[in-house]
């Protein structure tokens, strides 16, 4: 499978090296190079969408942030924090070949029971969902784009 794909993103400037024979790919947000796979393709995309769009601190995104859900262990894919550093937007990517389903969204619901955000983005690179989560209801209301401002708190 080709893991380079287009994708509903900008383009980014990815730095890719060829290592014994396997393509790896910086990641800006962890500072090191990392083996290219189709998610982390849409995942480095993303990430630099956030930085050079949205115009996200890099120090304010971690990526495969780690917690606890039901005492196992999962890694969020990526999560933005405002300038407290508080959790404000969970983001799930996936393959382009893999279709953002309801499963998606239970996976990316799981990890916040932890985290407790008010965002919510599921993407695969071509199709992209954004909820803000109802404080009151806890309804999804799906949402148009990111706003720079819902991190500026």
């Amino acid at each position: 499978m080709n893991v380079i794909q287009p994708l509903n993103l900008p383009k980014a400037p990815l730095k890719l090296e060829k290592k014994q024979g396997e393509l790896y790919v910086w990641c800006v947000v962890r500072k090191k190079s990392l083996l290219l796979t189709p998610e982390e393709w849409v995942r480095q995309h993303f990430i630099h969408y956030l930085i050079t769009s949205i115009q996200i601190p890099v120090e304010r995104i971690a990526s495969e942030f780690s917690i606890r859900v039901n005492g196992l262990a999962r890694r969020c894919d990526l999560v933005v924090v405002d300038r407290n550093g508080n959790p404000k937007l969970i983001v799930e990517c996936k393959a382009v070949s893999v279709p953002v389903d309801e499963h998606v969204l239970f996976q990316i619901a799981q990890y916040n029971r932890v985290l407790q955000v008010d965002y919510l983005l599921l993407t695969n690179g071509v199709d992209h969902f954004l909820s803000k989560i109802n404080a009151e209801t806890g309804e999804l209301e799906l949402q148009e784009a990111l706003k720079k401002e819902w991190f500026d708190e």
